[in-house]
């Protein structure tokens, strides 16, 4: 594990990182392998996320240790940049064993695009808008990458930001799925999927209602004619198990040259009955029929519950909603910690992947709760590996234990003073 772990991130790439973004100077007492593993298995270990409890985890690790003030100062917008760079680098580096399906298998990589809102001190109002007033908020926009279970990218924006917004077409997106919510529909965004190579599915909206342009199931019997109606004006009249139809849709182009140009595109509408309602589960996709029944898209698209387990288990394992601050770049610091957490735990879960049994099973939440559990036992065995021999562990009681503030009275000294007349009487 310890080798696994310090190729994912060798230590004279964190010191060397470190010069160049201005973290460190050369020859300072700040020993930066140990406070990026401190940020990695401390975020996991404390019962809160609170910052002495990253202090006393890197005081447990380093050869020396750091006052809160000395800690603190080293929390600054360039340590956040560098630790952003940790998690990019980590976005290359690490994939879990592929397990999944043969379906799920024809694709290169199923993506699912999300957001999730992190709520702020409402002192940072001004940085991070929320949607309601006196309020802040960010929202984390993940690309999350089911085949690999880790992160494909992120931003982070205020919480107005659309998730929408944050999701770039390219020709990244060859043979690529990616599965959307219904915030994301949008024709033109679909079209250039399509035109990349790439495939998509999504839920269809109410207030979207294309035009049925030819079914691509036959019915026998008297069956309703669907061709040339809109989806959603008869949903209601049907009785059949499944919908499966092509659909038109019109958009605009990107403006060019100062003009905007209309176009139209043929997608296809799938509708899956739900159980014990007469209603249906609608999707619009360029999945092709002759790969893919109806039911399989619906399978396909539960796939998307994987990304709001992952959005469970950074706020719930790695306590990712839960910033005590008030400054920007220390909100980021906390983040990127959080991420790089879950970038371990991945490269973990691959690392147990490779060497159990085939027909082992590690769900993501357990296992997310099993590292954390663990975590404190990680670093010490990291910090033995890397050669840190951190103070005895009575001086570091004694350090952390002690009265700090020599000008605050604790509560015995204070009852002391107000017994004094009375015992002396």
């Amino acid at each position: 594990m310890e080798r696994r772990l310090t190729s994912l991130f060798p230590s004279v790439m964190l010191e060397d990182h470190a010069e160049e973004v201005g973290v460190v100077e050369r020859n300072r007492k700040l020993q930066m392998p140990a406070l990026v593993w401190s940020l990695v298995f401390g975020f996991a270990t404390g019962e809160s996320r609170s910052l002495a409890d990253f202090r006393r985890s890197y005081n447990a690790t380093a050869d020396d240790t750091l006052c809160p003030s000395g800690f603190y100062q080293q929390l600054t917008p360039e340590l956040a940049e560098y630790l952003s760079d940790l998690v990019e680098r980590g976005f290359d580096e690490v994939a879990v064993p592929d397990t999944t399906s043969q379906e799920i298998d024809r694709f290169r990589d199923i993506i699912s695009a999300d957001g999730t809102v992190l709520r702020l001190h409402e002192f940072l109002a001004d940085d991070f808008q929320a949607r309601k007033a006196e309020q802040a908020g960010a929202r984390l926009h993940l690309l999350h990458n089911i085949t690999d279970q880790t992160i494909e990218d992120y931003t982070v924006t205020d919480e107005k930001t659309h998730d929408s917004t944050q999701f770039d077409t390219g020709p990244w997106l060859e043979d690529r799925l990616v599965l959307f919510d219904r915030a994301y529909l949008s024709y033109r965004r679909f079209a250039l999927i399509d035109e990349n190579s790439g495939y998509f599915l999504t839920p269809l909206k109410d207030s979207a209602n294309p035009v049925i342009t030819e079914e691509l199931r036959e019915w026998r019997g008297d069956a309703i004619p669907l061709e040339g109606k809109q989806v959603h004006d008869v949903t209601d009249d049907l009785y059949r198990e499944y919908i499966d139809v092509e659909v038109e849709v019109e958009f605009e182009r990107r403006p060019y040259a100062g003009e905007q140009s209309e176009d139209s595109k043929r997608f296809r509408v799938v509708g899956v009955r739900k159980e014990d309602a007469d209603d249906y589960h609608l999707y619009i996709t360029n999945l092709p029929r002759e790969e893919f029944l109806p039911d399989e898209l619906a399978t396909i698209y539960s796939c998307r519950w994987e990304t709001e387990l992952l959005f469970r288990e950074l706020k719930t394992q790695y306590e990712l909603d839960e910033f005590d601050t008030n400054k920007k770049h220390v909100v980021e610091i906390l983040l990127h910690a959080a991420l790089l957490s879950l970038l371990v735990s991945r490269e973990l879960l691959a690392l147990l992947t490779e060497h159990a049994a085939d027909e082992i099973v590690f769900p993501p939440e357990r296992w997310a709760a099993t590292l954390r559990s663990h975590a404190q036992l990680l670093l010490y065995r990291l910090g033995d590996y890397l050669g840190y021999s951190p103070p005895p562990l009575l001086d570091r009681l004694i350090e952390e234990a002690q009265k700090i503030h020599q000008e605050r009275q604790i509560l015995q000294e204070e009852l002391a003073t107000v017994m004094q007349p009375t015992a002396e009487a």
